[in-house]
């Protein structure tokens, strides 16, 4: 699921729930091309220890881990950096996710 979120100076950025096929089949260059410097590095240093030392299968684990959590890393960053769900629905999805606290109604 694809939601919108928005920062004070109307930037909107479109970011994909849950997990991340991109993430999977090209490691970190999804976090390159968002312009996620830190966890690029973070993704590339960690497949290439373990895949030294496992002859590659190491890499494949990482890239299958990261796969399952790096959305949510790049969302919980932007909320951090200012952003928030652009609308009811996003804020909704959010929620339902875990990422932001249920608000009281």
């Amino acid at each position: 699921m694809k939601i919108y979120l928005k920062n004070d100076a109307g930037v909107t950025k479109r970011v994909k729930l849950g997990f991340s096929w991109t993430t999977l089949f090209f490691a970190f260059l999804p976090a390159l091309f968002r312009g996620d410097l830190k966890w690029a590095v973070i993704m590339f240093i960690i497949s290439a220890v373990f895949g030294s030392f496992t002859l590659g299968l190491g890499a494949w684990i990482s890239g299958i881990v990261f796969s399952f959590v790096y959305n949510k890393i790049y969302i919980k960053e932007l909320l951090e950096k200012g952003y928030r769900p652009a609308d009811d629905s996003a804020r909704t999805a959010l929620e339902r996710s875990q990422i932001i606290a249920r608000t009281a109604a």
